[in-house]
């Protein structure tokens, strides 16, 4: 397995960010994610992780993923793990959620949680091969300014 090269996103990597989330289909009308990009590299408890392979440097146009990671002082969280799909199935997946682990367990954080929507048996049987979890604990939502799901419902 290649080892990748991983470092925190920077403000120039943006485009590049959002169009491999695109690409990826991790987009959503009620998550802008260029609001989302900027709010994490804004935050000190949270941060983008972006992923290259060794050959190709660190330039953004040949980002191969990304991981959004944050905490709220108690838990870790994990966002737009993303790995182009034709590099997926190598384990790049794999490497970048270990990197947004250690970047947590260096904020003092030992405990991640993610969300995946029902029904991406996909996604959830690669974070169970990894060790995680289904939560005993029920996740709702409220949206307390509905003009922001961007569906006009």
């Amino acid at each position: 397995m290649t080892s990748l090269i991983i470092r925190e996103a920077s403000k120039q990597d943006r485009d590049a960010v959002i169009a491999l989330w695109r690409a990826c289909d991790l987009t959503r009308p009620w998550n802008d994610p260029d609001n989302d990009f900027g709010f994490a590299l804004d935050k000190p408890s949270s941060h983008i992780l972006i992923a290259f392979s060794p050959e190709s440097g660190c330039d953004p146009t040949h980002a191969i993923g990304t991981i959004m990671v944050g905490h709220d002082g108690h838990r870790g969280w994990f966002y737009y793990l993303a790995v182009t799909p034709d590099q997926q199935g190598q384990g790049f997946g794999k490497q970048l959620l270990r990197a947004a682990e250690e970047w947590l367990l260096a904020k003092g954080i030992w405990k991640a949680h993610l969300m995946v929507r029902t029904g991406n048996e996909k996604v959830i049987r690669f974070y169970e091969d990894l060790g995680y979890n289904v939560s005993e604990t029920q996740v709702m939502e409220r949206w307390i300014d509905p003009s922001k799901r961007g569906d006009n419902a």
